[in-house]
C-alpha cells in the first residue's frame, strides 16, 4: 500500500516562549493526498507534540483518509528529538513512531488493520521569532500480518510558537 509519498505539514501553534523547551505544546495539521488499493484520497490529520524535557517531545497524531472506500485510519504515537549543535544555525532532530491503520470494509473485501513504525531524520531552523521550518525524511515499516513492507517520503513543516 502506498501511503502520503509528500505532504506539507502546517505546523501550528507552540504556546508560550521556546521553540523546544519543556512543557511546551505543538499542535500541526497535515494535508496531503494518497494512494492505496487503487484509490485516490485525501489525507487530513492532527498532530499534538509535548515537550517533557528539552529537546524531547512525545505525542499523539490522528489521520483519516477521505473521498473512497475503504476507510482509513491511522493513530500514531511519534517520539522526537531535536539536537543542538551550538554555533549551527540548523537544529538536527531524530525520531521514531509506532502507528496503528484502521481499516474499513467494502462492497466487496473486509481488509485487514496493521501496525506500522519506522524512524525520522531531518533538520529544524528558526526562522523568526518563535517561528520555525524543518525539513526532513521518514522511513516507515508496515505490518499487515501477511507481509512486510517498507517505504520512504520526505516532510516539509512550518511552524509558529506564541
Amino acid at each position: 500500500m502506498k501511503k502520503i509519498i509528500l505532504s506539507t505539514l502546517l505546523s501550528g501553534f507552540i504556546y508560550a516562549g521556546g521553540l523546544f523547551s519543556i512543557g511546551h505544546k505543538n499542535i500541526s495539521v497535515t494535508a496531503g493526498t494518497d494512494t492505496a488499493y487503487g484509490n485516490t484520497y485525501s489525507v487530513l490529520g492532527v498532530t499534538g507534540h509535548y515537550f517533557i524535557v528539552d529537546y524531547l517531545s512525545v505525542g499523539l497524531s490522528f489521520k483519516s483518509w477521505l473521498g473512497n472506500d475503504p476507510s482509513i485510519n491511522e493513530f500514531t504515537i511519534p517520539v522526537t528529538a531535536h539536537i543542538p549543535i551550538e554555533g549551527m544555525p540548523v537544529i538536527p532532530y531524530v525520531g521514531a513512531f509506532y502507528s496503528r491503520t484502521i481499516m474499513g470494509s467494502d462492497a466487496q473485501y473486509n481488509y485487514n488493520s496493521y501496525d506500522s513504525y519506522g524512524g525520522r531524520v531531518g533538520v529544524s531552523m528558526q526562522t523568526g521569532n518563535g517561528t520555525y521550518v524543518s525539513i526532513g525524511w521518514t522511513q516507515e515499516i508496515n505490518e499487515d500480518g501477511d507481509e512486510v513492507t517498507s517505504r520512504g517520503y520526505p516532510e516539509v513543516s512550518a511552524g509558529i510558537s506564541f
